[in-house]
This record gives structure tokens, sequence and C-alpha cells, in this order.
């Protein structure tokens, strides 16, 4: 029996409360990347058909409509449609890497419909038509006893390497530009708003490179200190079920990149 049906429906609703990201957290083996190997992130544009490629897996919480996420054909380009309809969904990849100074993210994105009453400060309004978001694995050692509480809880619940910290981009309709807020369920979570509102001009495409030491440091040095965790995944995000809204979006191939830290460079050298 899956743990899910063992567990009271309440208890699900506070784990999904605690931790929105909870469901993504499928972490399989780390990925490595050199020069001529493939790269961290499988392309969307890889995909033989309408599914992701793996190791893109998607992921949700239980007595939650799926968000839908297909590949589809847009501008002469193969790109991730994300439509979500009063659901919750993520499509996660795994991506072992040291967030070092070389360590960046990019993609572009567009966003043809906002959840209308999505409002990133309030728990009725946490909802949104689109999200990319890094994991990292903070210490859980220096997280308080109730977050530890509140983490251990999750992963035993759901089986999953719950990540212990999560920065998500944002496009949001209401924020403005360069916001910087935690979840509004939890602070594991932390958010910047990359977008605001509707680009000047309808289908337009929006590019994104961002610097995740930088960002991470922004985010999360009020708890985190001299602590540099490590980039366990990456995950695309999509959900309007607190609002039973509607939101479509899409993105094309999300490109990571970095360098092993100083110590394993200087390993491999030796090797």
């Amino acid at each position: 029996m899956a743990i899910r049906e063992t567990l009271p429906r309440m208890q699900w609703r506070r784990i999904a409360a605690a931790f929105p990201l909870a469901a993504a957290a499928w972490l399989s083996a780390p990925l490595a990347q050199a020069a001529g190997e493939a790269p961290l992130l499988t392309p969307f544009s890889a995909a033989q058909g309408g599914e992701a490629p793996q190791p893109w897996r998607f992921t949700t919480l239980p007595n939650k409509a799926p968000t839908r996420f297909e590949v589809v054909q847009e501008d002469g380009k193969r790109v991730l449609k994300v439509d979500s309809d009063q659901s919750y969904g993520n499509l996660v990849h795994a991506a072992h890497l040291p967030l070092n100074n070389n360590a960046t993210l990019a993609w572009r994105w567009r966003v043809d419909a906002f959840v209308q009453d999505a409002d990133l400060r309030t728990r009725a309004g946490d909802d949104g038509a689109a999200k990319v978001c890094v994991f990292f694995d903070f210490p859980t050692d220096k997280l308080s006893v109730s977050e530890r509480t509140r983490l251990a809880l999750a992963r035993k619940a759901t089986g999953e390497e719950v990540p212990s910290e999560a920065l998500c981009y944002v496009w949001d309709n209401k924020e403005a530009k360069g916001t910087a807020l935690a979840n509004a369920f939890t602070r594991r979570v932390r958010m910047f708003v990359l977008e605001s509102g509707p680009a000047s001009k309808p289908g337009t495409w929006v590019a994104e490179r961002r610097n995740l030491l930088a960002d991470y440091k922004r985010a999360f040095g009020d708890e985190a200190g001299d602590t540099v965790p490590d980039i366990t995944a990456v995950a695309i995000s999509a959900d309007s079920d607190n609002t039973h809204g509607h939101g479509v979006a899409y993105f094309s191939d999300v490109e990571l990149h970095g360098a092993p830290s100083t110590q394993e460079a200087a390993s491999q050298t030796k090797d």
C-alpha cells in the first residue's frame, strides 16, 4: 500500500502546506558535466513525443489535479508548455553540482495566461503560472528543531528526499520585478520575481541567466552564513490549486552550467 494511502488526509494537508515542493524531490543519481559531455539538464527539445525526456519527472501531491506538462512545437522549436488548471505539479530534474561562482542557470520563457487571483504573499493565493526552482542540500542540523521536525515528517511521508532549501524564480502578475520574498507556507522556499505582468508584446519570449551562488546568498544568507550547499535538482513548477484559477506558460530548454569546486578540480588534476 502506498504511503499516502496510510496517512490521514489532514496529515497530508499539513505536509503539503509546510512543503509546497515536497513532491518534487524525486532525486535520481547525480549527473556530471565536462567538456564534450551531455548537458546537465536534458533539453526539452530532445523529446521524441509530447512527454518531457527522462530524467525529467512529474511529481504532485495527493488529492491534487495534476498540472499538465507537454512538449509542443512553438515558433519552429520544441518547447515545454505548462498548463495549470486548478492544479498543482512540478517537473523535476536531478543535477548534483557544487554551488560556486561557476554555477549558472539560463532559460527563455513566456506567460500567455496568468493565474488571476494569485498572491504570493498569502496562503490562499500561493499560485503561479511560471516558476523555475533550484533545490539545495542545506545541512538539516543547522535548521531549527521545528523545521527539522517538519522536514523529517515530509521526507518520511513522501518517501522522497525533500529539499531542505529551494529558490524559485517567478514570473508574476502582481509583484514588482526584483521582489524577493519567502513562500507563504514555509521559509524553506524563497522566491525572486524576475518578470512582472504581461510582456510588452503578446507572445514575447524573455531570456534569463542567473548566477546561482549570488542569488542563493541573497535569498538564504540570513540563515546560511558561511555554509554553501550543493545544488541537487532543478524544477519547473506551476500551480493554481489554491485560487482555482488557470495559467499557461512556455519554457525553452533550461541550461545548468557549472564546474567542480576548487578542491574537486585539484583532486581530478592529481588523478
